[in-house]
């Protein structure tokens, strides 16, 4: 082959291999999948409805809607707390939902979006005797059910509680240990708490109504996990999330699944404020 031919094919390989590889970075800046961990037992924000298993709940019609807006398929993909935040820092899913707080320490390692929800906590306790617990001091020594690792477990150890730790159960299993005295209590968000009581009737539960709290990683409200590196597409979602918000839909979907405006700030009586001495981006 003369050098002049040479020169000739070298420059088309060239601008071949330069072709494919703007193709392929057009390609991946319109991706056209979102994909998403959730949890899929966490009702009403992430569960499977009983009669059709069809993933649904807040959290999931939130962002199907968001997909929708960036017209993008979703793909769910199900772990447990530690799974989905994990799942989202190593790129296996692009972002998490599973009314998760905006709070200090997640901010440090994920981006977020904009709130979605706003709520408090609270305490359920067997309504017979309230557990035993009728002020803080009374957690001490009492069992506490949640899941590893939460924020809510660590504060029920903070507050001299022990830690029985479940891993991605649905809400019945908490419910029916609490009942039957495995464990005293279960820290966790007031509307979800509220909910999974009235879906399991005559549970012998309630929630301690002079005991709602917040902490201070609570934040401002709960949002979307996503990566850190990812600021066009928090962009993006938080772009959806204002369109969503200022035509009614996130309104619609939290009337439909909280039976309140979760979109709005609540006003009532928080009892207490703690400062979690080992915080942690879980929930």
């Amino acid at each position: 082959m003369s050098r002049k031919k040479w020169l000739i094919s070298l420059g088309l390989a060239v601008i071949c291999i330069l072709g494919f590889i703007i193709l392929g970075t057009k390609s991946l800046s319109h991706k056209n999948t979102l994909t998403v961990a959730t949890s899929g037992t966490l009702y009403p924000t992430s569960y499977h409805d009983s009669n059709t298993k069809k993933l649904t709940g807040y959290d999931i019609e939130v962002i199907r809607a968001v997909a929708k807006k960036l017209h993008k398929k979703i793909v769910f993909k199900e772990y447990n707390v530690d799974g989905m935040l994990t799942a989202v820092k190593s790129g296996k899913t692009e972002v998490a939902i599973n009314d998760f707080a905006i709070s200090p320490a997640r901010k440090k390692s994920y981006s977020m979006s904009t709130s979605i929800k706003h709520s408090f906590n609270s305490l359920v306790v067997r309504a017979s005797d309230n557990s035993g617990i009728h002020s803080w001091a009374d957690l001490k020594g009492k069992r506490s059910a949640g899941e590893s690792g939460t924020n809510y477990q660590r504060l029920a150890e903070q507050l001299g509680a022990k830690a029985v730790n479940y891993d991605n159960v649905t809400n019945d299993v908490y419910l029916r240990d609490v009942k039957n005295g495995k464990t005293d209590f279960i820290m966790n968000d007031y509307y979800l708490q509220k909910l999974a009581l009235k879906a399991v009737p005559n549970s012998g539960l309630k929630i301690i109504p002079n005991m709602y709290f917040t902490t201070n990683e609570d934040g401002t409200g709960e949002g979307i996990v996503i990566n850190k590196n990812n600021k066009q597409l928090q962009k993006q979602i938080n772009t959806a999330l204002a369109a969503l918000k200022k035509d009614g839909t996130l309104s619609k979907f939290a009337k439909k699944y909280y039976g309140a405006d979760v979109t709005q700030k609540p006003t009532v009586h928080i009892s207490k404020n703690f400062t979690l001495k080992n915080s942690y981006v879980g929930q």
